[in-house]
């Protein structure tokens, strides 16, 4: 068994003490895990000055699903208060590739270990909100886990009261008055959900549905990170339009929308 599993976070630590080497930067400020289709996103921040595969990285596994690339990207990104250095990960793995837990939450844990104090996470999701459109941007403002397993292990007791930032939401917010904030509930995957359970996490009080972030962020706040949470609704959930769900319905109106959240995360990064 891999030291990813037995000593997950001295391989995270690890894996951070390497990404300095490869970059010559003694530590990021900022990370970002690009979901499906985010990868225009990533784009509008500008021209990286690094990158490689996430695989040359102590404990990072090759990507096994379509539209998560497996790369890791350094920028440095000039503001007003001069430059941060931005950690962005194309791509992650899933709860339902059946590799564990460890996996799924290493590259955050990584970013934490590499000084990194704001995490931003992204996800193509199913809008179960009746209000929101296709190809728009929701903040996740809470979730619903619906998987029963946690990235924690032990007596480690951690309130997620403010699991998403109430502050970089607001921040957000001050730069784009128009999103909208939702319940994201993670769903295990790799089936949809069904028209009937659609309805019961619609009675729960969930807003969006699909299958990352929650273990994502619930591992990097442990760290004492910051989390912002940011879901591109692509298509209605199951049973809202009587249409079948498609990957590459997923992966097209992330791309679409993408963009204009590459612009809006480049102007907000420097105030996390």
């Amino acid at each position: 068994m891999s030291d990813l599993y037995t000593d997950p976070i001295g391989t995270a630590t690890t894996a951070a003490t390497r990404l300095a080497e490869l970059t010559g930067k003694a530590k990021h400020d900022v990370a970002l895990v690009m979901g499906s289709g985010w990868i225009s996103a990533a784009d509008a921040l500008g021209t990286p000055t690094h990158e490689f595969p996430a695989t040359d990285l102590p404990g990072f596994l090759a990507p096994t699903v379509a539209g998560h690339g497996g790369v890791i990207r350094s920028y440095d990104l000039q503001g007003a208060h001069g430059t941060i250095h931005a950690l962005v990960f194309l791509g992650r793995t899933h709860l339902y590739e059946g590799k564990g837990m460890e996996p799924v939450v290493h590259g955050v844990r990584t970013a934490v270990k590499a000084g990194c104090k704001a995490i931003v996470l992204t996800n193509a999701c199913g809008g179960i909100n009746k209000e929101y459109k296709v190809g728009e941007p929701v903040l996740i403002r809470d979730h619903i886990s619906m998987t029963a397993q946690s990235p924690l292990i032990g007596a480690d007791f951690v309130d997620l009261t403010d699991l998403y930032s109430k502050r970089i939401r607001e921040i957000v917010k001050a730069e784009d008055a128009s999103l909208k904030e939702g319940v994201y509930v993670h769903w295990r995957g790799p089936a949809y959900e069904t028209p009937a359970e659609i309805i019961m996490l619609r009675t729960l009080g969930a807003d969006l549905v699909g299958m990352s972030t929650v273990p994502e962020a619930i591992a990097a706040h442990a760290l004492g990170a910051e989390v912002l949470g940011i879901s591109l609704v692509s298509n209605a959930a199951a049973g809202m339009t009587g249409e079948k769900l498609s990957h590459e319905e997923v992966m097209a109106a992330g791309k679409a929308a993408a963009g204009r959240m590459g612009e809006l995360l480049s102007k907000v990064l420097h105030k996390l």
